[in-house]
């Protein structure tokens, strides 16, 4: 199993179907802001991260430009990476409460974070036919995470992505998206959350105690 998730990495990382999207990813790394000029960028598609075993995943959006697509990892180095892993270590999922670098000692315990899209899009709005183009890792990851039961979506575009790559077993009608809601699809129990992007978290229309309460809940079951 460990060998198919290596696999199933390298596959991410190698792929280049999007055009538009490897030449934002590329092109952010060209021009970094000022407080990154001295890093090397990952530049490539992101793959998933955590732990093998777990039995919780998150699913966001896409990386960001100067975040993962900087560090190579999942949430790691931006403001919504503060907030998500902030809120796994009060919850017990990761040994230590921010992330700024692949190498910064981070552990997740019991869960795994991935994307619906893999590569920085530009103004971080991924258009549907990439979506569809990545939903095969996506399928790939489940398949390879036995023991996972639940899954947290991050927005309504991680909501949607989780319902396509579980659309044999979604029912009729089909579960709306809104911060808190939770649904059962096949053998996942599948919650949801506002996105920890800055567009929520700055204007208060996400707080801790809310994303807290998503993954108090998630853990429940």
């Amino acid at each position: 199993m460990t060998d198919r998730l290596a696999t199933l990495a390298a596959d991410i990382t190698a792929c280049r179907k999007c055009v538009r999207l490897v030449r934002c990813r590329e092109a952010a790394a060209a021009a970094p802001p000022k407080r990154f000029l001295d890093d090397v960028y990952w530049r490539r598609a992101v793959p998933g991260f955590g732990d093998r075993d777990a039995r919780l995943l998150v699913v966001g959006l896409a990386p960001a430009a100067h975040g993962a697509n900087r560090t190579g990892r999942m949430f790691t180095g931006d403001r919504s990476g503060d907030w998500l892993y902030a809120a796994l270590y009060r919850a017990g999922l990761a040994n230590q409460p921010t992330s700024k670098h692949a190498g910064d000692g981070l552990e997740l315990r019991g869960a795994y974070i991935t994307n619906m899209v893999r590569c920085a899009p530009p103004a971080n709005k991924p258009t549907p036919r990439e979506r569809d183009r990545c939903q095969p890792f996506f399928s790939r990851e489940l398949a390879l995470l036995p023991r996972l039961r639940v899954i947290v979506a991050l927005g309504g575009f991680a909501w949607d992505g989780v319902l396509r790559g579980l659309a044999a077993h979604v029912a009729t009608p089909r579960p709306k998206f809104g911060h808190g809601a939770h649904t059962r699809i096949g053998p996942y129990q599948v919650f949801a959350s506002y996105h920890v992007s800055q567009q929520n978290t700055f204007t208060g229309r996400l707080t801790e105690p809310m994303l807290d309460a998503v993954f108090t809940a998630a853990l429940a079951v």
